[in-house]
């Protein structure tokens, strides 16, 4: 089954409202039209209004470049300070939203109980999760990678329906490999994506598994994206650093989108 590629910019903690309207205009001018795949942006939250204006700007977006919020609240709106919930994401234009990456993984804590709660929430405001797993090198050098990404996977879907699992994007992050320079190799990212892909068809069946665009995500960079996007079960790239350029970003997805 041919998926669409959906090549993501996770810009993280990067990139104010002005270097944000900077990037677009530059991102606009440089990128051929039709470019073959979803293309995500997700700036830092109080850049997401200056995004959207920016890809709006003469009342049109004619790359079709989406918008994404880097994390969202489990909660609905109330007292807890410094949390944006999905219904303001929805009021800022926003379609997609990161959940479970590694860094809220392990530098604040979120378990898979808390980010299930998160994907629900999110898919309750039709914003599309983009649900990111993966293991560390200790548990990659520990014969573990299979059993944490099962856990992973059933605990941070569980029970989402079919229907939910359609408005998702999972992404395979090595946490070993995000923002390190080392990427896992062609056969290393192949097989865990086509694990991942496994496990949603034991979960929802062949269909579902066929169907779910499964992104890489771990130091790509122009110079790997062909490679890695050739591979049959990766079907884009989630980016961090190499994302905070334009030309960067063009090449990685002008490159993954010719392989």
């Amino acid at each position: 089954m041919s998926r669409k590629p959906i090549f993501a910019a996770n810009w993280k903690m990067n990139k104010g409202p002005s270097a944000t309207e900077d990037f677009v205009k530059a991102f606009n001018s440089k990128l051929a039209a039709n470019p073959g795949c979803d293309i995500v942006i997700a700036p830092p939250f109080v850049s997401l209004p200056k995004l959207v204006d920016a890809l709006q700007a003469s009342g049109k977006n004619p790359l079709g470049v989406q918008v994404a919020a880097q994390n969202c609240s489990q909660f609905d709106p109330g007292a807890y300070t410094g949390e944006v919930n999905v219904l303001m994401l929805r009021e800022c234009l926003v379609h997609y939203v990161i959940l479970g990456h590694s860094e809220r993984r392990s530098i604040y804590g979120e378990t898979d109980a808390v980010i299930n709660a998160k994907m629900k929430k999110a898919l309750e405001a039709n914003l599309k999760p983009i649900f990111c797993i993966g293991e560390t090198l200790a548990e990659r050098e520990g014969g573990n990678l299979e059993s944490v990404l099962r856990t992973q996977v059933t605990e941070g879907l569980k029970d989402l329906s079919e229907k939910d699992l359609a408005e998702c994007v999972i992404a395979y992050e090595p946490v070993w490999a995000i923002g390190t320079g080392v990427t896992a190799t062609t056969e290393q990212a192949q097989e865990a994506h086509a694990f991942v892909r496994s496990l949603i068809a034991e979960l929802y069946g062949q269909d579902a598994a066929n169907r779910i665009r499964i992104q890489y995500g771990g130091s790509v960079k122009p110079g790997n994206a062909a490679e890695l996007m050739a591979c049959p079960d990766i079907d884009g790239a989630l980016i961090g650093g190499a994302a905070l350029e334009p030309q960067s970003f063009i090449e990685i997805i002008e490159k993954g989108t010719l392989s």
